[in-house]
């Protein structure tokens, strides 16, 4: 494959498999590839693989296969490299806010990859505005919103200037207004954007291509509008139709 070839191709994944201590497989031969600047979804039950294969990614889980990004491997070698590449927003804000104020946690990465103290205050001025925090650099993360938490989560991942970022379930417990926000990010995003998620509305308003997870293995592959209207393989997966294409039930008189 030529360097421009593996230039347009973000994420390649051939044959991934992990297994728990438990021996529950939970990614079962996964392979496909992610195009710069693309948009996917990972939808499926619970117990699908989801959140596992966002964990497989940048190397917090290792299995086995072949994952590579840009072009280049995963390994312990190349583990920082990757990390740098590919950020991972957690689902539970918490897991990644542990520090006394916003401006601390959102500088963590950066300061972590080495970029110089001078650049970092302008990386995290930066962070914030892309999700629409601008000024919170002095508050306590322990003291915000659930869905505030949520959005400095993103930015502590926004600050290293990934050129892809993973979410998993980014819109969970969230209140309308944050679940809107955080929307209206990923669909402004000109970065590689991974999702995975239980929130097929939020799927049928910010991707372009989605992949169908059950009991590890790929069940589907395609266009967002194709999957998301395909109610028989939605209820043989365990899922339903988006609630925005659901029809409403008849009224009579």
């Amino acid at each position: 494959m030529s360097e421009k070839e593996y230039s347009s191709i973000a994420i390649s994944l051939d044959n991934i498999r992990f297994v728990y201590p438990d021996q529950t497989t939970a990614v079962d031969g996964l392979s496909f590839r992610v195009s710069r600047g693309e948009k996917v979804a990972f939808i499926g039950p619970n117990a699908a693989g989801k959140s596992t294969l966002i964990m497989l990614l940048n190397g917090v889980l290792k299995g086995e296969g072949e994952i590579k990004i840009f072009g280049t491997k995963l390994t312990r070698k190349s583990d920082k490299t990757i990390k740098s590449k590919i950020g991972i927003v957690f689902q539970n804000p918490d897991d990644q806010l542990f520090c006394p104020s916003v401006y601390e946690d959102v500088a963590f990465g950066p300061l972590n990859f080495g970029v110089p103290k001078e650049k970092v205050d302008q990386r995290v001025k930066s962070a914030l505005n892309e999700v629409g925090l601008q000024g919170y650099e002095k508050r306590s993360s322990l003291h915000l919103s659930y869905g505030e938490k949520k959005l400095v989560s993103i930015a502590t991942v926004l600050s290293s200037n990934p050129d892809i970022i993973a979410l998993d379930e980014p819109t969970s417990n969230l209140d309308p207004y944050h679940r809107r926000k955080i929307i209206e990010w990923i669909k402004k995003s000109n970065r590689t954007v991974l999702i995975a998620t239980h929130d097929l509305d939020m799927v049928a308003d910010t991707v372009q291509r989605v992949l169908l997870l059950h009991k590890g293995k790929i069940k589907w592959d395609g266009r967002v509008e194709d999957i998301l209207t395909n109610q028989k393989l939605l209820e043989d997966n365990h899922l339903e139709l988006p609630l925005s294409l659901q029809p409403f039930p008849s009224s009579e008189n």
